[in-house]
């Protein structure tokens, strides 16, 4: 099989604006580009023409543009495509990080393509990219139990411990950014998910 890789130019973290959302678990993909940013010295600015907050970070001798739509979860696609057709960024060059309901809590996993999953971040990614295949970052924030559930839980804090959890699947994913930004998916995915 041969190895896959990324050519990785943009990386989008999906959530809510607003105060009211920071630390509710829908908003752990802001997280994990606000903590990419961190580590790297960058700052957010408003883009009023990308519908968002914008970073630029140098990872492995790359610059690698981060975004934060402020378009609310359901429309996060307007800013992704906005951004993604100014640079003339291909969708196959991006990573969206989102949460993940699907995996416990601390897990977390790179993939490309796929579906949505009933994410309203990916699925209005998926429309106005007009592909699925672009890569993404899972990151698990575990399921209440019950689908009628899940919108009251995506838009609540995490515990304590969950979100010691999450913030460590973070720091795991940010210690596999330099091969990501040289290419290496493959590497990068067996270093992440084999931990």
């Amino acid at each position: 099989m041969a190895e896959r890789s990324i050519d990785l130019k943009l990386i989008v973290g999906l959530g809510n604006p607003g105060s009211e959302y920071t630390e509710t678990r829908h908003n752990a993909g802001f997280w994990f580009v606000e903590e990419l940013a961190a580590a790297s010295g960058a700052q957010f600015r408003v883009e009023k023409k990308f519908h968002g907050e914008v970073a630029k970070i140098h990872v492995a001798g790359r610059d690698i543009w981060l975004l934060k739509p402020q378009t609310f979860m359901n429309r996060s696609g307007q800013a992704i495509k906005s951004l993604a057709s100014f640079y003339r960024i291909e969708a196959e060059n991006i990573l969206v990080a989102h949460d993940e309901l699907d995996l416990e809590v601390g897990v977390i996993k790179l993939k490309m393509g796929g579906g949505h999953g009933g994410h309203n971040g990916l699925r209005d990614t998926i429309a106005h990219l007009g592909t699925k295949n672009f890569h993404r970052l899972r990151i698990g924030i575990g399921h209440p139990g019950s689908k009628n559930h899940v919108v009251d839980y995506v838009l609540h804090r995490p515990s304590q411990d969950d979100r010691i959890g999450i913030d460590n699947a973070i720091s795991d994913a940010l210690s596999v950014m330099s091969l990501l930004a040289e290419g290496a998916m493959e590497k990068a995915m067996h270093q992440l998910h084999s931990r």
